[in-house]
Formats: structure tokens, sequence, C-alpha cells
């Protein structure tokens, strides 16, 4: 974070471990879902999925099949795979918890459009965040998989639906490679990271550290 959040255009979010506890929502539904095919399996899905996190759940489970199983999925069972996930998921992120203090940031940065862009399923996404009474936040959109971060980013920026300066608040590696390939600031949220190495990552990368996004009130 370079500058005075009154600054920035607008504040994109990340959601899973920024905005919804919801980081071991998704590490549990992906074992949940490769159980069937063996412990081994699940479990190497999901140390797969923690070291990866931001990536959508499309290029996991292509990962799952190719790499882990050494397999082609017969017809369908792809798609029962990624059913079966998002059956696990949205039940979880209906019931996790919500940032505090989000109101109170968005009416502290009132100048600024909000954004979610997610690795997360987009349709489900906007189902929760409906549901939960939080799209009204997000005048900017709600976005997600199946386009990967890099590919959304770089269309608003292209349509001029995001402007620079901007500020993106998430928890991984990849949060923080994709934004600043397209020249937002970035703040590291470590609350409820999954990043295993995170506290190596950002001082080596010297990123600015928050615990919860409402730490960003005041500055």
């Amino acid at each position: 974070m370079q500058r005075k959040l009154s600054e920035y255009q607008a504040l994109v979010f990340d959601c899973d471990g920024v905005l919804l506890d919801s980081n071991r929502v998704k590490t549990d539904s992906f074992y949940e879902a490769a159980l069937p095919y063996g412990a081994g399996p699940a479990q190497a899905i999901k140390d797969y999925h923690q070291s990866r996190g931001g990536i959508s759940r499309y290029k996991k489970f292509e990962y799952f099949f190719t790499d882990i199983l050494q397999t082609v999925p017969a017809a369908g069972e792809m798609e029962k795979v990624l059913q079966d996930y998002a059956n696990y998921v949205h039940q979880g992120l209906m019931e996790c918890a919500i940032t505090p203090q989000l109101e109170e940031l968005r009416e502290y940065s009132r100048q600024s459009k909000w954004l979610v862009i997610s690795g997360g399923d987009q349709q489900e996404l906007r189902e929760v965040f409906a549901a939960r009474n939080l799209s009204r936040l997000f005048e900017g959109g709600i976005f997600g998989s199946p386009d990967s971060k890099d590919e959304i980013l770089a269309r608003l920026i292209a349509s001029g639906e995001l402007t620079l300066p901007s500020l993106f608040v998430g928890d991984s590696r990849y949060d923080h490679q994709a934004s600043t390939r397209v020249g937002l600031d970035f703040v590291f949220a470590d609350g409820w990271t999954e990043f295993p190495d995170w506290k190596n990552y950002t001082q080596t990368h010297e990123i600015q550290i928050i615990t919860r996004v409402a730490d960003l009130i005041g500055k």
C-alpha cells in the first residue's frame, strides 16, 4: 500500500480468507469431494490446493485427474466431482464468518469503487453474496472463475471499469502476483490466510500486512 486509502479509485478484495473466513471451507471441500478416490489422493489434492491459493477449482481438479490420479476422467466424471465440491462449499460459505467492520470500512472508503475478484466460482459467489446481503457493498461487481484473476483484472482495466490507482487486498502469492502485474497496489491480509510461507514471502517482497480488512480504516 503506497498511498492513503482516500487516493484509491477502487478497492479490490479477494473473497476466501479476506472477506469470508472460508479458506478452511474450501480446503475441507476439496478433501471430501476427492475422498471417493481414496484418502491418499484426497490428501494430495488438499495439499495442492493449499499451496496454490487463489487458483480456480477447475484448474485444481484438472491437476487431480492428470497428475494425482494420472488418468483421463470418464464422461461426466469431472462434472460430478465439481458438483460434489460445489455442494460442500455452498453450505460452508453460507455459514462462515464475515470479516468484521465491513460496513464501517465501506463508509470510510466511500470515494472508492469496491469489487470482488476471487478464485471461487463466479455464479456461486454472486448467489452467496446476495443471500448474505453483501452484494450491495460491491458496486464494481463480483467476479470469479472459470476466468483467472489475471484474465479478470486485464479485462476490467482494458474496459475502463477498473482504473488506477487501485488497491488489491489478498491473502495469497497469486493475489500479489496477479494484482501487481497490472499495476495495482497490494496489501496482504494474514488473519485467515492458509499460505504457509506468507511471512517470508511478504518480508521478501516488502508487502504491507494487515490482519483484517477493517485495519485499513484510518490509513
